[in-house]
């Protein structure tokens, strides 16, 4: 009996410390769980670091990766922002962040609240700050008040990797009309990786880019209180394969507050300054919060082109808006009839037909925006949304025999993959694995 004692406490101890035991047979051992470790992230990081995925990681304040250190994060770590300390992570010139994640094991940004009690604007959320050209200065500071600075004269500059990532519930307005996103980015160059990210029910905007020449494919902006792709300061870069997804109770609540799904200004003042704001979007679904809106909703139009930019938009779908297109401005309308921004291969559905493209109310100008949407080289069009053949559901893919399947061109264009389809997906679905669309009840 005071054997069997003995092996039983030895058992019992192997257990408490997470041995296994195996048979004399082959047989592969059965893992046990993995009970994840937590520790804070807070202040400086000076010095190179890597987070383990084994543990959970909570941000406090602001957090800033600086003097050049580069911060390595594991594939299927877990990072959460602290809701009573706004947790924001910023990378800051000169560093960089090492996020690869996988489709299996994506590197999660979430909120410190419990289940069921995460909400838009818990953290701060993610910035990454570069040395790529901007039109407004050498030295600007990040909205809202972090010690963070961008700008620069170096496109080819290199932040990292930031690959299969979600960030979920950030964004947070730290001053009126300075706020933080899920993903903001400050001059960031070409050097740097940006794929397969998606923010999601965040308190600002989805991805905001101010300046910069980083390019960036498999974005899904999901359920955001503002605009999706948000484009300022002489941002020059491509993105392809993105997704925008509105929730029809969810919006800007700011005074004169509305929700886009893109929007694009070349600076505050609507100047020509330089480099101007000219990124291109391709294959992009843009799917609106449709017309059955709760009173007080304050929703904008799928793509708001304003305050001098010379945005593109190719081989895309923009749904689920009353106002789909609206060019913005004499300098915006000038910059339309003249080339600079093209608007092409490109499906708008579900607006009016006077406002499925249409320029500014305030606009005195001959310019016809519906004339040059539909005039026959841009190849677009205007429908109703079931002409489309999406799915009800995300992520909106297309069914058999829809009209997006085909229909794309990339004539005139590089830098892009050349698909044979309108929208963000074909007949492979890239959000599978990586994605979350209920992180409301997901246990973290």
């Amino acid at each position: 009996m005071k054997d069997l004692g003995k092996l039983s406490l030895m058992l019992l101890t192997g257990l408490a410390l997470g041995f296994t035991s195996c048979s004399d047979s082959d047989d592969e051992e059965t893992p046990t769980p993995t009970v994840k470790g937590n520790a804070n992230l807070q202040g400086t990081i000076s010095a190179n670091r890597t987070l383990d995925a084994d543990t959970v990681y909570t941000l406090k304040g602001f957090v800033y990766v600086d003097n050049n250190a580069t911060l390595t994060i594991e594939p299927g770590t877990i990072i959460k922002g602290e809701k009573a300390t706004q947790g924001t992570l910023l990378i800051q010139r000169g560093a960089k962040i090492m996020a690869q994640g996988t489709a299996e094991k994506p590197i999660v940004f979430t909120s410190n609240q419990a289940k069921g009690s995460r909400a838009a604007g818990d953290w701060g959320g993610v910035v990454i700050l570069g040395r790529a050209k901007n039109n407004q200065g050498m030295n600007i500071q990040v909205e809202g008040g972090p010690l963070a600075n961008y700008g620069g004269e170096n496109d080819a500059d290199n932040s990292g990797v930031f690959s299969y990532v979600r960030i979920e519930y950030a964004g947070y307005p730290l001053q009126p009309n300075k706020e933080l996103n899920g993903l903001t980015m400050g001059s960031v160059g070409s050097g740097t990786k940006i794929d397969h990210v998606q923010v999601s029910f965040g308190g600002d905007d989805a991805f905001e880019w101010f300046g910069g020449t980083v390019n960036a494919t498999h974005l899904v902006a999901y359920r955001n209180t503002d605009d999706m792709f948000d484009t300022d300061y002489g941002y020059s870069g491509k993105v392809q394969y993105a997704l925008g997804i509105s929730d029809p109770n969810m919006w800007d609540v700011a005074t004169g507050g509305a929700s886009n799904g893109f929007e694009s200004d070349n600076d505050g003042n609507g100047s020509t300054l330089t480099p101007l704001t000219t990124a291109t979007f391709s294959n992009v679904t843009i799917v609106g919060p449709g017309s059955n809106l709760p009173t007080g909703a304050q929703f904008g139009q799928g793509a708001h082109l304003k305050k001098g930019t010379s945005l593109s938009i190719r081989n895309s779908i923009i749904s689920g808006y009353s106002k789909g297109i609206t060019l913005d401005g004499a300098v915006v309308e000038g910059y339309a009839q003249a080339g600079g921004i093209k608007i092409m291969n490109t499906i708008v559905a579900g607006a009016g037909a006077t406002s499925a493209i249409n320029k500014a109310s305030s606009s005195t100008s001959e310019f016809n925006a519906a004339t040059w949407f539909t005039a026959s080289g841009n190849s677009n069009s205007i429908r109703s949304t079931a002409d489309l053949g999406l799915a009800t559901t995300a992520p909106y893919l297309p069914q058999s025999g829809s009209m997006v399947l085909s229909g794309a061109s990339f004539t005139g264009i590089t830098g892009f993959e050349n698909a044979a389809f309108i929208g963000a997906f074909g007949t492979t679905n890239w959000t599978t694995g990586w994605t979350n669309w209920d992180p409301q009840n997901t246990d973290y």
